[in-house]
């Protein structure tokens, strides 16, 4: 069985064909998910997904690329929903120097802040980070991160960054990159992490792996990065798919 610890089956290209990808998951052995909402529209359909389904589970938090649009009722709205039940991390949050939609002070700014709220809460956070790798780690050492942990979500690092950030008590998550046969620098680090702190993602409908790269992922697709990541670490399909999702549950305190 095996967890997608990041997809977006929340977004406009599922929207009318959601149990049927679910269903195909499953038929893939991917049989949890954390669904990732990151403005109002997906983190309520996030919320919506993860009460309507047993085994999705909701991330919520605000994207960088919606940093500007951060205001305090939006911070109301989502300390209340950030207490539901199925809300297991609070994400993606983070730096996005490509898009640079707001300045980096306001990406800086309403990042500490949530990472903020995710202490008072109690909950671990997902990283996104995009051309931004070394600022985002110097607020994650700064604010101390490692009192609560969590993911850098898709990482595209080397095995030195890897080693920083595991340093800082966060999990590393491999996406579809992983499949990429020149994808290097991401094979390198994924032969790095300890296996207590390995998790696998598709980040769907975006980063399709091989050999559906170009195409629009599914959660399913997982499948795909875990038999990399096998390949990799010289280890069986089955016993990655049992360590990944045990650190995922670990990690969002499922069944605690």
């Amino acid at each position: 069985m095996i967890f997608d610890t990041h997809t977006h089956l929340n977004v406009e290209q599922f929207k009318d064909e959601i149990p049927e990808v679910i269903e195909r998951a499953k038929e893939l052995g991917v049989t949890e998910m954390a669904v990732v909402g990151f403005d109002t529209p997906t983190i309520d359909k996030s919320l919506e997904l993860s009460q309507t389904y047993k085994d999705i589970y909701s991330i919520i938090g605000w994207h960088p690329t919606e940093a500007g649009s951060y205001t305090k009722e939006i911070e109301s709205r989502l300390q209340y929903q950030l207490e539901e039940e199925k809300v297991v991390a609070l994400g993606e949050i983070g730096l996005d120097y490509y898009w640079m939609e707001d300045p980096k002070e306001v990406q800086d700014k309403i990042f500490r802040r949530q990472i903020a709220i995710a202490k008072e809460m109690n909950l671990p956070i997902s990283i996104h980070t995009r051309d931004a790798i070394e600022d985002t780690y110097k607020i994650l050492k700064e604010e101390k991160i490692h009192d609560i942990g969590g993911i850098m979500h898709s990482f595209s690092g080397d095995g030195e960054w890897a080693k920083r950030f595991l340093d800082l008590g966060m999990h590393i998550s491999f996406s579809g990159v992983l499949t990429f046969k020149k994808a290097f620098e991401v094979h390198e680090a994924a032969g790095i992490v300890p296996m207590d702190r390995l998790l696998v993602e598709t980040d769907a409908p975006y980063l399709a792996p091989m050999p559906y790269r170009g195409k629009r992922n599914e959660p399913g697709y997982t499948r795909y990065v875990v038999e990399r990541m096998a390949e990799i670490r010289e280890l069986p399909v089955e016993q990655v798919a049992e360590i990944t999702r045990n650190n995922a549950h670990r990690l969002f305190r499922i069944g605690e």
